[in-house]
């Protein structure tokens, strides 16, 4: 790679891994930049999954405080998003990019309204007197496996989904739900990167790049986040996710 591609990489994944601490989608960015550079699709989303690993750990730890308590409620979600990530990082490898191409943009739209309403549900549901459980329930449990299948196998906007029903399923701030997505983001991510580098072709070049960029904008991500007021974090959430779902809707390639 010529200098000024390692530049653009490097610019690229600090802007996502800021995005990425604060909302998701970061690979929005990265991955179509790997392929401007003539990186082939699968090895281009492989390099971009692995490199992305290092700034979803950063930016995790930049939203620790909010972390406090939620440790049994993570363990248990983070099952599924494991095993999630597994079944999606496998369905990458083994089934073709159109399978996922027809179902990513509806989700990415429906995780976008979940967003929206999600306020207004749980007003409802306060009022209504109905305890929600501390870890979610099995409707959660199912959703998070759910995103992490989607995650494993392409990633961009799954920070998007996870807010989406994390913020309906739970009675927590939106900053606390953030930084359990974060959580949720790294385990999905870093489980289909193992995958990844023991049964796909990664560039380590662009990787390093990546990791690089993505750790230090992780770090930048969570003090920007920290600061956002709801409103305005739920408002960038949703225009992240929508145009992550009109790239994937008018530009699939």
């Amino acid at each position: 790679m010529s200098s000024a591609e390692i530049l653009a990489i490097l610019g690229a994944a600090i802007a996502a891994g800021a995005i990425n601490a604060v909302v998701g989608s970061g690979s929005l960015i990265t991955f179509p930049t790997l392929l401007a550079f003539g990186f082939p699709p699968v090895i281009a989303n492989v390099s971009n999954n692995v490199g992305l690993v290092p700034g979803n750990v950063s930016g995790a730890y930049g939203y620790r405080k909010e972390l406090s308590g939620q440790r049994g409620r993570l363990l248990r979600l983070g099952v599924a998003s494991c095993a999630g990530a597994l079944t999606g990082a496998i369905a990458l490898l083994a089934l073709p990019a159109s399978v996922f191409r027809l179902v990513v943009p509806a989700l990415i739209l429906i995780a976008c309204v979940l967003v929206v309403v999600q306020p207004l549900l749980s007003a409802r549901v306060a009022a209504r007197g109905k305890e929600r459980k501390p870890h979610g329930g099995p409707l959660l449990l199912a959703g998070i496996f759910a995103a992490g299948i989607y995650g494993g196998y392409f990633g961009a906007a799954q920070g998007v989904m996870m807010i989406g029903l994390l913020g309906i399923a739970l009675t927590e701030s939106l900053q606390r739900v953030n930084a359990a997505k974060n959580v949720l983001v790294t385990i999905v991510n870093g489980t289909a990167a193992v995958v990844f580098i023991i049964f796909a072709h990664v560039a380590w070049l662009a990787v390093a790049l990546i990791a690089a960029g993505s750790t230090a904008g992780g770090l930048i991500g969570a003090r920007v986040g920290h600061r956002l007021p709801p409103v305005v974090l739920r408002t960038l959430i949703v225009v992240i996710g929508l145009i992550a779902a009109a790239k994937l809707i008018f530009f699939p390639g």
